[in-house]
């Protein structure tokens, strides 16, 4: 059978089966049926999955394996690459969102047929949603953002706009070239067909949009380093910034996120542009199978080889590659795109924001994503006191740490405008929400940020000014800022909240410190007692417990129904309140009880958090997995104590060279009765207790010093 060439490795097999790798090891010595490897190495053997998964099935370890495990375990193994076979199972999805009966028509006697049946059936989808070859422009060599370049592929039906119009005199004519979606042959589509019976399957319980977000989510996770992802907060944030828009564009859209976050409504078309062929494929249909509008797609250099030369959208959304020295300086130098200044060579984000000013009608917004020295280099302060005089650039709005990647810098929002006229005595809103960054791997509070930002900006909006909010927002005249420098620095201009009582804050900052510390010295654990002699008991596994039902195992998903917080897995590391977000879909979310464990899966480090009364309700987020225990036949504080056991963490993660994955089945604890689990489950809850109120006091701690630091250095607070 064509799945034979399907390849999955040991570490798939111990996922479909629910077990370790060290298992995969011994059926594969200890049986002699066991398949034989197709490919790989000898220390990283791949073998066929459908024998694999025969060989389970006879052994009887493969009836509790989850349908999505399974279908993610062929197209991960998918002989043409995942990328591949992801493309071929979202024109399939695709498919059967607008006809279904089609697909059943086609998927009703063998693989040969299927594939046969689907080519055609493909084309009457994907022509009408996508569209058809047109005459586009050709692409130079070189690319932005490190993608493949000789590509430039647009998706219009009869579109005014895929018309042959260069925006340099350095863009030839090329031939005509085909729609970044286009439906596979049936020879290509023979090996993917088991895959796609599966991806069938399972859009028949979870809906084909969901089926896909699934897919496309752990292809992304599979591959942390190929791909820059723009937060769901942070896209929601920028849409809204933009305003209600019926055509929008993003040139470098990347998997979709600031495209999805626009709210929908009549006759919406979105454009969207990456300069990587495959992601501009999975992005069309991402797009298409998440609303109704119009998709137009193009792959190809946005910079270099525009798709849209024509187009004048209602709002501009980007996350552009940043520090790009090879964006097309050299090429692009008489551009008519460049109306505020020729861009330098280390200034590719200001290329950027210029092209999105010259796909914008009058009076559209666009909101780009920008480095902090976008604002302050001196190279590009030319173009800054041009946006500036203009009226085209509106505000700029510094993020807090670990809004986007790269986390280690507060980046940058620009909301430009395209100028219908001149402002008499222009303005520029100038915020910063540098506040309202977290500790530890949380994020930053978006609910605040969220308020602050587009609070700022509606008023600003509507009256061209701001009154100051201090540490917060402003907004100055632009003659004010065209200096030497023109620095759009946010944190330059914006004074910190006034101090009107410093000492008292901080005398009531280091009285609730010295109540926390003499806290802490209360819940001091004891003296630890040696136990003699060291028990041996008899141990299980959370696999066995939750085949035996004295657990439920769940695992946290990629959005809900629920508008509710979601836990995320940097919150249960800190200790801190649910803080995320999961983007709102069909899905079914997985919403936390009082009594429930939940561990992280990726990172490392043993941690393991019940659920109180507080925390329940929330969503349980992504790289997490529940344990929700039989209060009847577990302690839940017995259970989370051992799962944090060091040696328990060790013995049941794998690891990689970018990140250590816990399998949350492999981990151990005794066999004991109840009455001997609450006894244990009391000191975990000691020992949990004593944990908070020390990091509670390390927080105050901190506020306590930078608070003395501060107020020494601006005068609140006398040295005596």
């Amino acid at each position: 059978m064509q799945d034979n060439a399907t390849e999955v490795t040991a570490a798939g097999i111990a996922r479909l089966a629910g077990v370790g790798r060290a298992a995969v090891s011994n059926w594969r010595r200890r049986h002699a049926d066991f398949p034989k490897p197709v490919g790989g190495t000898e220390t990283s053997p791949s073998f066929a999955l459908a024998e694999v998964e025969a060989w389970l099935r006879k052994q009887g370890k493969l009836a509790e394996v989850p349908l999505r495990e399974r279908v993610w375990q062929q197209l991960a193994g998918h002989p043409e690459g995942p990328v591949t076979a992801l493309t071929h199972a979202g024109c399939a999805l695709l498919l059967i969102h607008d006809r279904p009966t089609v697909w059943l028509e086609a998927s009703a006697g063998s693989d040969e047929r299927l594939a046969a049946m689907l080519t055609g059936a493909l084309e009457e989808v994907l022509v009408p949603r996508f569209g058809a070859p047109v005459r586009g422009r050709g692409v130079h060599s070189g690319s932005t953002g490190g993608t493949a370049a000789g590509v430039n592929s647009t998706l219009a039906v009869n579109s005014p706009l895929a018309v042959n119009t260069p925006t340099s005199a350095h863009a030839p004519a090329s031939a005509p070239t085909p729609p970044a979606v286009q439906a596979p042959s049936g020879p290509q589509l023979l090996p993917s067909a088991p895959l796609l019976r599966g991806v069938a399957e399972l859009a028949a319980e979870s809906g084909a949009r969901q089926t896909f977000e699934f897919l496309l989510g752990r292809h992304l996770d599979a591959n942390p380093r190929q791909y820059t992802l723009t937060p769901t907060e942070l896209a929601g944030l920028m849409a809204d910034l933009a305003g209600p828009a019926r055509t929008l564009l993003d040139p470098a859209c990347g998997t979709g996120a600031l495209l999805r976050a626009v709210a929908s409504r009549p006759d919406q078309e979105l454009y969207a542009q990456d300069s990587a062929p495959d992601l501009a494929a999975l992005t069309a249909l991402r797009l298409a199978l998440h609303t109704q509008a119009t998709v137009r797609g193009a792959a190809g250099d946005t910079l270099r080889a525009d798709a849209y030369p024509e187009l004048r959208a209602d709002a501009v959304l980007c996350h552009p590659p940043f520090n790009e020295r090879n964006w097309g300086h050299d090429e692009l130098a008489y551009d008519p795109r460049w109306e505020y200044g020729f861009p330098a060579r280390n200034e590719s984000e200001l290329a950027w924001a210029q092209h999105a000013l010259a796909r914008l009608r009058d009076g559209g917004t666009a909101v780009l994503l920008m480095p902090p020295a976008a604002a302050s280099r001196r190279s590009g302060r030319r173009i800054r006191a041009d946006l500036l005089r203009r009226g085209a650039l509106r505000a700029v709005v510094a993020l807090p740490l670990g809004a986007a990647p790269p986390y280690n810098i507060p980046l940058h929002l620009w909301v430009l405008r395209h100028p219908d006229k001149a402002p008499a005595q222009p303005e520029v809103l100038l915020a910063d929400t540098g506040q309202y960054a977290t500790e530890g791997r949380g994020g930053p509070d978006w609910r605040a940020v969220r308020e602050t930002v587009l609070d700022a900006w509606g008023a600003f909006d509507r009256a061209g000014t701001l009154d100051e909010r201090p540490g917060l927002a402003r907004s100055l005249p632009v003659i004010d800022l065209l200096d030497d420098d023109v620095d759009l620095a946010p944190a330059r201009h914006l004074p910190p909240p006034a101090a009107t009582d410093g000492a008292g804050a901080l005398t009531a900052v280091r009285e609730r410190l010295g109540e926390t510390l003499r806290l802490t010295a209360d819940l001091t654990p004891p003296p630890a007692d040696h136990a003699q002699p060291a028990p041996r008991w008899p141990f299980t596994t959370v696999g066995e417990l939750a085949r035996g039902g004295a657990l439920v195992l769940r695992t946290g998903g990629n959005g809900g129904h629920a508008r509710v917080p979601v836990l995320t897995d940097h919150d249960v590391f800190a200790g801190t309140a649910p803080s995320g977000a999961l983007p709102e879909s069909d899905e079914e979310a997985v919403l936390t009880q009082p009594g429930d464990v939940v561990v992280p899966v990726l990172g490392g480090g043993s941690v393991a958090r019940v659920i109180d009364d507080e925390t329940a309700g929330a969503a349980l987020g992504r790289n997490l997995a529940l344990l929700r225990p039989d209060p009847a036949a577990l302690d839940p504080w017995f259970l989370a104590g051992f799962l944090r056991g060091t040696a328990n963490n060790r013995q049941a993660s794998s690891y990689a060279s970018t990140a250590t994955r816990l399998d949350v089945r492999r981990l151990q604890l005794p066999r004991l009765p109840l009455d001997e689990q609450r006894r244990y489950g009391e000191r975990f809850r000691a020992l949990d207790d004593f944990e908070r109120a020390l990091r509670h006091a390390g927080r105050l701690g901190e506020q306590l010093v930078r608070g003395m630091y501060d107020g020494l250095t601006d005068g609140t607070v006398a040295p005596d």
